[in-house]
């Protein structure tokens, strides 16, 4: 259970120990990561190796789903959030399974390659399994090949071309089109210079494309490194952010894996209805974290509002460790920005309140980087036809 009381998605243990780890100085991940490596003994360059575009990250422990047969794309289309009727070869989009609720159950990234549609995911075995119930009658054919299939991350912000590996691209923080957004726009993103995709290659060919690339220049990086970059750029990540009550809107996901003007699909009412009314129940955040105590939260640490100041036995005051309002749901070392993390806290935490992150030696103070914006509305949002019923107040949109 998390620290509000709501389930994470259970990680199944790593189907797979990279032989990567075999590599001078590897230290081993924990946690969704388990089965590859966190570091090989110097996150801090490695994570500078990654930032200025030369590198290669072993993700092989991400589980990968195919789908083949004539109908595979309209059927996806169908059962999911995001517009892939006609997705051209070669051309990657990322997609939800929302549950009838509108909560988020499985987060994929998909690219089709002519013939089979490639679907990137950490939950391989439970959307595959899913999806072969959803056949019916359609000309598709599911399986889960995470054991003939790697994947390798690269700094590059290009699709793959013809006659290359089978490569999704991250279509983060860009909105794509019937997307819209809760927070800043693409440009002033903190994303936005953030390259990264991944490469599918042949499971027992792992160590000789990394090879290559390392002749090439090219290090080999953890996922020390990738995480911290991922969370300085708000990037959210399924078996870290999401519960079994996450909806896309409060983690700004409507950017990237939600098209808003598709035909029906599971959980579509709820999606609209929360994009037409706005203000979703809870918003993503990312924390700046006071490192001079050397205390670093867990994942899933209670996130506060400080309480009001109160005398101690001795006569000083101190800050009351408040009431609880979120949850951290990713936690980074940054080379640059130091401690910083993602959370999950109550829309209606004040924007501007610096907060309390409960760690294992006492609390930190953590200022916030709003994500999602605390009024909860996107810039398209379809305006008032007129006033709320009396006493309902006014509509967010027209003030208060």
């Amino acid at each position: 259970m998390t620290a509000e009381g709501a389930a994470t998605p259970v990680v199944a243990p790593p189907r797979h120990r990279s032989p990567l780890l075999a590599e001078r100085g590897a230290v081993p991940a924990a946690g969704a990561d388990a089965g590859v490596a966190w570091h090989y003994g110097d996150p801090t360059a490695e994570q500078r190796a990654l930032a200025r575009g030369g590198a290669v990250v072993d993700q092989s422990h991400l589980g990968v789903v195919t789908v083949t047969g004539p109908d595979r794309l309209t059927w996806l289309h169908s059962l999911t959030s995001q517009d892939v009727a006609a997705l051209p070869p070669r051309t990657s989009a990322e997609l939800l399974v929302l549950d009838p609720h509108g909560h988020v159950e499985h987060a994929v990234g998909l690219v089709d390659d002519g013939t089979t549609a490639w679907l990137l995911t950490e939950t391989a075995p439970a959307l595959a399994a899913w999806l072969d119930r959803m056949r019916f009658t359609l000309r598709v054919e599911v399986a889960d090949v995470t054991d003939a299939w790697a994947a390798l991350a690269e700094p590059v912000d290009a699709e793959g071309a013809p006659g290359e590996p089978v490569t999704w691209r991250d279509p983060w923080p860009r909105t794509v089109p019937g997307g819209t957004r809760y927070g800043v726009a693409d440009d002033a993103h903190p994303g936005a210079d953030r390259r990264w995709r991944v490469v599918l290659v042949p499971r027992d060919r792992l160590v000789a494309e990394v090879r290559t690339r390392t002749a090439a220049g090219w290090p080999l990086v953890g996922t020390w490194a990738s995480e911290a970059l991922r969370v300085e750029a708000w990037r959210p990540r399924a078996s870290h952010e999401v519960d079994d009550r996450t909806i896309p809107h409060e983690l700004d996901w409507l950017r990237t894996a939600v098209h808003l003007h598709k035909g029906c699909y599971r959980g579509q009412e709820t999606v609209a209805r929360v994009h037409n009314l706005g203000r979703p129940p809870r918003r993503l955040v990312m924390l700046h974290l006071d490192g001079s105590g050397h205390l670093v939260p867990e994942v899933g640490a209670p996130v506060r509002l400080p309480g009001a100041a109160a005398p101690t036995a001795g006569g000083a005051e101190t800050a009351e460790q408040g009431r609880q309002v979120g949850r951290v749901t990713s936690v980074a070392r940054h080379h640059e920005l130091g401690p910083i993390a993602l959370a999950v806290v109550k829309r209606s935490v004040p924007t501007d309140a610096v907060l309390l992150v409960d760690c294992d030696g006492g609390a930190v103070a953590a200022g916030q980087e709003v994500v999602v914006d605390g009024e909860g509305v996107t810039p398209d949002r379809p305006a008032a036809r007129g006033p709320l019923t009396r006493g309902l107040g006014q509509h967010p949109m027209l003030g208060s």
